[in-house]
């Protein structure tokens, strides 16, 4: 349905029990259906980017997935959990700016998000053929049949499947019984952590807010005060037993 996505200007999301988050409304209600839409918020984004660098030497075009998410930027806090979000025209490969990423499914089958999908799909799949010795070569039909029965589980379960791990699921596929070199040292540098804690300032005042509060804090450990109730003092002098009431 070609010229559709230029039509939204704004949606209004709002951050669910599993810390992601998902559209409420949407100012083009006519062609986009809220109901189990997702947004990928700018971590993600930032998380999307990393993954897909090892593929640019297998040809990975960052203009398909800038074509792919519809970006917001944050406006202001609606209050009761509820941010806005209006439409910016920047890149997401080419700003600071932390960025929401919308995909654009606007066209389920043939739309920018299904060409993302697709050209991340068959990229994976030649890198994987290329640094894993198979004794037959991995196919794309392989890899989408797996994820189309993990996908099947989740709908039979009725769990919608935000669109950061349908992504993530593909950029991260290794078949069973096979592993990446460094696989194991992805999450013991503490360095996720860091960057959380250098989430960028934003301009305007009540957006600001939202970026310092803990709901953009998606992968952020929970710090737990511990308080020690324990006896401070020297043991007790034997010679000084308080006396009991008679």
């Amino acid at each position: 349905m070609p010229g559709t996505t230029n039509q939204i200007e704004w949606c209004t999301v709002r951050l669910g029990e599993d810390l992601n988050w998902w559209v409420v409304e949407v100012s083009d209600d006519v062609h986009w259906d809220v109901d189990g839409l997702s947004i990928i918020d700018p971590r993600q984004i930032a998380h999307l980017i990393d993954l897909a660098e090892p593929l640019r030497e297998y040809n990975f075009d960052q203009d398909i997935m800038d074509r792919a998410f519809i970006a917001f930027k944050i406006q202001k806090d609606l209050g009761e959990g509820l941010v806005r979000l209006v439409r910016t025209k920047e890149s997401f490969f080419d700003t600071d700016e932390p960025l929401f990423g919308l995909p654009d499914v606007v066209d389920e089958e043939n739309g920018p998000y299904a060409d993302f999908l697709n050209h991340v799909t068959r990229i994976r799949v030649s890198m994987l053929n290329d640094i894993i010795d198979f004794e037959q070569n991995l196919t794309v039909d392989e890899l989408e049949e797996e994820l189309r029965e993990e996908e099947n589980n989740n709908f039979i379960e009725g769990r919608s499947v935000h669109m950061f791990t349908e992504v993530t699921n593909i950029l991260d596929y290794v078949p069973v019984g096979w592993e990446l070199d460094g696989d194991d040292d992805e999450d013991g540098d503490g360095s996720e952590e860091e960057e959380i804690e250098d989430y960028p300032d934003i301009d305007d005042e009540e957006a600001k807010k939202i970026s310092e509060s803990e709901n953009l804090k998606w992968d952020e450990d929970e710090e737990e005060d511990e308080s020690d109730d324990s006896y401070q003092g020297g043991p007790p002098d034997e010679d000084e037993e308080e006396e009991l009431p008679q």
